[in-house]
C-alpha cells in the first residue's frame, strides 16, 4: 500500500472532522485530508488510486449522495464510507446502489470505522493494482502488428489454426509463428493468460 495514499474525510461539523482526524492518525494512517462541504471537496481534491472517502450524507449544498453521483460522472473511482444518521439509512443504501463501499451509523465505535477505513484501503489497492496490470496489457497491445491482433482475436475465440488461416487468408504455419509472436509480445506464459489479458484490455474474441 503506497504511504501517500490519502484518506479524505467529507463532514460539514468541524468537531467530527477533528475527531477523525485524531482518531486516523492514532491508528496508523498518516495522510489524511478533511474538507468542510462536499463542493470543497470537488474543487481542491484530485483523488489518485489507492485512495478512499469518508463521506458524510447530510451536508448542505451539495449531500453526499449527489457528491458520489458527481464522482461518477467524472468516471472518479473511490471508495467511498458513508457515514449516517439513524434517519438516513434509506439514503445510504442508495448511495451503495450507487457504488458507496459502506456505510456506517452514527455514533460509531473506533473499531468499526478503522475496519471499514482499512477494508477500504485494501479495495482501492487491488483497484489500482488491477488497473496498472491493465495498462501495462494495453502497452503491450500497441506493440502488436495488425495482422498480430487479427491472430490474438483468433486465439482468444477459442480457434484453432487451419480456422484463423482460412479467416486471414494465410497459411497456418504463418499463424504458428504470429502466435507464437504475440505470445511473446504480450508476455504471456499459457493461453489462458493470454485470454485474461485480452478481456481485461477490452479485446474482444473475433
Amino acid at each position: 500500500m503506497s504511504a501517500d495514499a490519502r484518506i479524505f474525510i467529507v463532514d460539514d461539523d468541524d468537531a467530527v472532522r477533528d475527531s477523525l482526524e485524531l482518531l486516523l492518525r492514532s491508528s496508523g494512517f498518516e495522510t489524511i485530508v478533511a474538507y468542510a462541504s462536499a463542493r470543497d471537496f470537488l474543487a481542491e481534491a484530485a483523488p489518485m488510486p489507492g485512495e478512499c472517502l469518508l463521506l458524510d450524507v447530510r451536508m448542505p449544498d451539495m449531500d453526499g449522495l449527489e457528491l458520489q453521483e458527481e464522482l461518477n460522472r467524472r468516471g472518479i473511482k473511490l471508495p467511498v464510507i458513508i457515514m449516517t444518521g439513524h434517519g438516513d439509512v434509506p439514503i445510504s443504501v442508495r448511495a451503495m446502489k450507487a457504488g458507496a463501499m459502506d456505510f456506517i451509523e452514527k455514533p460509531f465505535s473506533d473499531e468499526l470505522l478503522i475496519d471499514c477505513v482499512r477494508r477500504a484501503r485494501r479495495q482501492a489497492e487491488e483497484a489500482r493494482r488491477e488497473g496498472a496490470e491493465v495498462e501495462d496489457v494495453r502497452r503491450r497491445l500497441q506493440i502488436l502488428t495488425p495482422r498480430e491482433r487479427e491472430v490474438l482475436q483468433g486465439m482468444i475465440a477459442g480457434q484453432p489454426n487451419k480456422l484463423i488461416a482460412h479467416a486471414l487468408g494465410i497459411s497456418p504455419r504463418t499463424v504458428e509463428i504470429h502466435r507464437a509472436r504475440v505470445m511473446d509480445k504480450m508476455a504471456a506464459r499459457s493461453l489462458s493468460a493470454l485470454v485474461r489479458m485480452a478481456l481485461a484490455a477490452g479485446i474482444e474474441p473475433a
